[in-house]
């Protein structure tokens, strides 16, 4: 049994920083700095997935523990909004056994105890071997340089393990066991701490280069730094744009990139969890992370092709499902002509996202689409409707279009806003919640489906193709696209105090063609990246 002590030390520090995590901009008055040279941001817990990338990078911890062990994230739409995050008696405990069990799977693997280890201790009671594992393991755990005093701080864990207790067993190992345990509950290693050094403009921190290097890497990769983004932190080279455009080019072209992408699309889209089998789950994702692939790594260039694209990547059976020719070789890309498709919008994933009550909802598609493609913000229902009961129209409407005429009543309430979504949804009733076409209601021939819609006050369309013409024609997606990964980078959603700045970053990416490669690189490599701006209290 390990001594408490490491939880103790955690309970007590995550406790501590519990009061640094706040909503950004809630309190006090304009910023500091503006927004344009810095931008405010906070202590950062590491999300669930981060995290399990971490452990990955770090330790070889292949069976993703914090998404066994910890409650879910909170997705608005992501899962990194420190503002939203607490430290509570429930998060320790769990923080605790996960430590616990991934050291001890880790040095009891003698694969991975090797890669801990760089050496081979002479006995339990080796401190030199131990300082030597401490300087190699705490660096990248802790993902900044670390001194003297900071391995110091760990020998009493060699002490305690090499001597005869009941508690412990007396072994060298013990005490690695023990150090990757305390680490792992370290507040440094759970959080992404940024200090910075005050420059000669009140309020603005310049960021040291494993700072820096941390948020590429949990920009890019949702993991810890490698051993070639460290070494160019410790070599002061992040310190440049130049520097940082060259590292964000490398990290882009490895497949943490492309899962991170994918992550990226799949919480702003709203498609992370639909509900269908895991074989048609799986060909939506595959669909769709082709797409983004291509769109962004693989063949560069304008990212409206995102919502234009007049072709898709299927096998055999997606394709069956479509309705759609099979490709050559059984998987590959092929048309869209003639379907009313076009682009991720005509995509099963996104065509099964915001569906309600085992169907399609119009209220809900409309919401998708005026909330993660549009960026507006739609209220929600009175407290006094129950919105988790479809609407029954009148007593004998059978056809759908008819049920929900209440929303359409102008003396209801509800008309105001149901006005607004409801329209866009009609549009895209001829694809079922499975992605599928159809020119019915489901099991009700008699009741044909018009299929079309309208945003209003910016036009009319039918299909996923028409509205996806209309959102891009607009300047809808491609302003939306760069507000939610501005919040994604910052951790937080944007306030009104950053409505320059990210009105700067919209005329930047169209005056880049659209490029979102060559945006997430430019964003990297901004001034702005390497620095941040004093919290408002």
């Amino acid at each position: 049994m390990f001594p408490r002590i490491a939880g103790v030390i955690a309970l007590t520090a995550l406790i501590a920083c519990k009061g640094q995590i706040r909503q950004v901009g809630e309190r006090g008055g304009p910023p500091s700095v503006d927004p344009i040279l810095a931008i405010e941001s906070g202590v950062r817990r590491l999300s669930q997935s981060e995290l399990d990338n971490t452990l990955r990078d770090l330790l070889g911890e292949d069976t993703a523990p914090a998404a066994r062990l910890l409650n879910e994230d909170e997705f608005r739409p992501f899962d990194n909004d420190y503002t939203i995050q607490q430290a509570s008696e429930a998060l320790i405990t769990s923080l605790e056994a996960l430590a616990e069990q991934v050291a001890e799977r880790a040095v009891a693997d003698a694969a991975r105890r090797s890669a801990l280890v760089p050496c081979t201790p002479a006995s339990a009671s080796d401190e030199a071997c131990f300082r030597a594992f401490l300087g190699a393991f705490l660096p990248r755990a802790l993902r900044r340089a670390v001194t003297a005093d900071d391995i110091d701080a760990y020998l009493p864990l060699l002490a305690f393990a090499s001597e005869d207790n009941a508690v412990v067993a007396n072994d060298f190992y013990t005490a690695v066991q023990l150090a990757v345990a305390a680490t792992l509950q370290d507040p440094e290693f759970l959080y992404r701490v940024e200090q910075g050094t005050p420059g000669s403009t009140p309020g603005l921190l310049e960021l040291d280069g494993y700072e820096i290097a941390s948020r590429m890497s949990y920009l890019l990769w949702a993991s810890m730094p490698d051993d070639a983004l460290f070494a160019a932190a410790a070599a002061g080279d992040l310190g440049s744009p130049e520097g940082r455009s060259g590292e964000a080019l490398r990290m882009l072209d490895d497949p943490r990139a492309r899962a991170q992408l994918h992550r990226f699309h799949a919480m702003w889209l709203g498609y992370r969890s639909i509900p269908h089998t895991p074989e048609l789950v799986a060909s939506f994702n595959r669909e769709t992370s082709a797409l983004i692939d291509r769109v962004i790594l693989d063949e560069p260039g304008s990212y409206l092709r995102m919502f234009t694209m007049g072709e898709t990547f299927v096998d055999d059976s997606l394709a069956d499902h479509y309705g759609l020719p099979r490709p050559a070789d059984g998987e590959g890309w092929v048309s869209y002509e003639g379907t009313g498709r076009a682009g991720i919008l005509g995509h099963g994933s996104l065509l099964a996202a915001f569906s309600k009550f085992e169907d399609t909802s119009p209220t809900q598609r409309g919401i998708l689409v005026r909330t993660r493609f549009m960026c507006e913000d739609v209220p929600r229902p009175p407290p006094n409707v129950d919105a988790d009961q479809p609407p029954q129209g009148a007593m004998d409407a059978v056809c759908k279009y008819e049920r929900y005429a209440e929303h359409r009543d102008q003396s209801s309430s509800c008309a105001g806003c149901h006005s607004l979504v409801d329209p866009i949804g009609f549009g895209l009733e001829n694809y079922d919640v499975a992605g599928r076409y159809r020119e019915h209601d489901d099991g009700l021939p008699e009741c044909v489906i018009e299929g079309s819609g309208e945003i209003v006050e910016v036009g009319s369309f039918s299909g996923p193709g028409e509205l996806s013409q209309l959102l891009v024609e607009n300047d809808y997606v491609d302003a939306c696209a760069v507000q939610q990964f501005l919040t994604f980078a910052l951790g937080r959603p944007t306030n009104s105090y950053e409505a320059e700045l990210l009105q700067e970053m919209i005329e930047s990416f169209r005056a880049g063609q659209h490029d979102f490669k060559a945006f997430m690189i430019d964003f990297v490599a901004s001034e702005r990246f390497a620095r941040r701006a004093q919290e408002r209290l």
